[in-house]
């Protein structure tokens, strides 16, 4: 049986009343009472006569009644569940120190978890991604580490049990990338996943160097919105130009015989979607017409009042030194840091393989503080 200390139990009542739900009036990033009373107001809407007359509107709806209920639903449990856990505290009782150490250790994960999911609510946070890979300054070595953020990014999407598919891959004779696209289907992919957009620096001994000199390579990572339909935003036919050509991505043996790879590119902004890897020319054009909308509305929201018009090229920011988001440092240490929010670590290896979990928490964390 664990021994617990009055410090201990007041460690823990702190953290738990930290996490409580608190009043609006104290600028807390969820009001219970607040998301009732619009869940009720919404429910009384859907009983309206014709309320099922305008199809899009009542599907919009609905489903903001659905998240609704399951935000409520989830605080209302966190609610009951903190209450509880402070009641078994003030009873000082030391035989139930283990018990109370275990529920507090998942409350407050449940409470993190909530928080986060709390705080991705941006109009696409809540759907799917497409992660494009570009390798910048650096030659073959750049080449490679785009191939090696590649395989990061696929193995985020396998941890995080999302489904991803490559539309599009480039790779040099050495086995390198020049540039891919990966398609990831998932809750949450893209409010995760959204602030890894920027340059990433990578400094090791280059294998390509006889003289075993230390190199800088860059890599740019593109992140977009998976539209789930085509039409949010007006591209004009004349204002693309389209070409098609045979695939050499993973279609299938069919795909490499006829021309089913799709290039699309913009003719007023010269942002270019190329999509290969759908059996299909017309599936493979739907699906860069949906990246090439989310590129085009990035556009538009970064850019703010400029004109769309006025955009050239897809990737503004150059991909070298002095643009880097993050730095991953094989030699003369082992470090990867993060210039936004100053989190590192030494575990390079382990970053590589997926787990990023950290960088993307403290990224949230820091938006949070500046709409506080």
């Amino acid at each position: 049986m664990k021994s617990v200390t009055i410090v201990s139990w007041i460690r823990w009542k702190r953290q738990l009343k930290r996490y409580r739900i608190k009043s609006a009036s104290r600028r807390t990033v969820f009001d219970l009472s607040v998301k009732q009373e619009e869940l009720h107001k919404l429910e009384q809407e859907t009983q309206k006569e014709g309320f099922w007359r305008d199809q899009k509107h009542a599907q919009e709806l609905t489903s903001r009644i659905a998240e609704l209920k399951e935000d409520c639903t989830r605080w209302e449990k966190l609610q009951k569940d903190t209450s509880e856990l402070l009641e078994l505290a003030a009873l000082h009782d030391e035989s139930l120190a283990g018990d109370i150490e275990d529920r507090y250790n998942a409350l407050y994960k449940e409470y993190v978890d909530a928080e986060k999911k709390l705080f991705l609510s941006g109009p696409h946070d809540k759907g799917s991604t497409v992660v494009s890979l570009y390798a910048g300054a650096g030659g073959q070595d750049a080449e490679e580490w785009a191939a090696i953020l590649y395989r990061m990014y696929t193995r985020v999407s396998e941890r995080k049990g999302w489904r991803h598919t490559i539309l599009h891959e480039h790779r040099n004779e050495h086995g390198g990338l020049k540039n891919a696209t990966i398609e990831m289907i998932g809750p949450y992919a893209y409010g995760l996943l959204k602030k890894e957009r920027g340059v990433h620096r990578l400094v090791r001994i280059s294998p390509y160097s006889a003289k075993k000199l230390r190199h800088t390579s860059f890599a740019f990572v593109e992140v977009l919105p998976v539209f789930t339909e085509t039409g949010n935003i007006d591209i004009k036919a004349e204002d693309l130009d389209v070409s098609f050509a045979r695939s050499s991505g993973p279609g299938g043996q069919n795909v490499n015989k006829r021309s089913t790879a799709v290039r699309l590119m913009h003719k007023p902004t010269g942002i270019q979607v190329h999509v290969d890897s759908g059996r299909s020319q017309s599936g493979n054009r739907e699906k860069a017409l949906k990246i090439l909308e989310a590129k085009l509305m990035h556009v538009m929201e970064t850019t703010k009042k400029k004109e769309v018009e006025s955009i050239k090229g897809a990737n503004p920011v150059k991909i070298e030194w002095g643009n880097q988001i993050r730095s991953y440092v094989f030699h003369p240490y082992k470090l990867v840091k993060d210039h936004r929010t100053n989190v590192e670590t030494s575990s390079v290896d382990e970053v590589l393989d997926g787990v990023i979990d950290a960088f993307i928490d403290a990224e949230i964390r820091l938006e949070v503080g500046t709409k506080k």
